[in-house]
């Protein structure tokens, strides 16, 4: 079992052109630091930049806002197909209108 209590992290594989690794492990060096740490604090700095950017917000906002629309068409086709409340997994739901029956044969 997993430890909830350890962050979640990710493994991440970068391809970097020589020299620019080999100034990254000489910084890490000069700080005393690990290489992983190094690039993990440059990505930090790089992130807080970007948040920090006028038109990075604007363009957040904007993408939420696609997210909203996109949810809310997904909750009304499932409220038209079956109702206010979708069906339990494995049960058929409920208000369904069952296939017309031939009555002719």
């Amino acid at each position: 079992m997993s430890d909830p209590t350890k962050r979640a992290v990710k493994t991440l594989a970068i391809r970097l052109e020589d020299e620019l690794h080999a100034q990254l492990v000489v910084l890490a060096q000069l700080e005393d630091k690990s290489l992983t740490d190094e690039i993990r604090e440059a990505l930090e700095e790089h992130i807080e930049r970007k948040r920090s950017a006028s038109g990075v917000s604007v363009r957040a906002q904007s993408v939420l806002d696609e997210i909203e629309r996109e949810a809310t068409a997904k909750r009304d086709a499932i409220k038209a197909l079956f109702g206010d409340t979708p069906p339990a997994p494995g049960k058929e739901p409920t208000g369904r209108r069952s296939k017309p029956t031939d009555e002719a044969s």
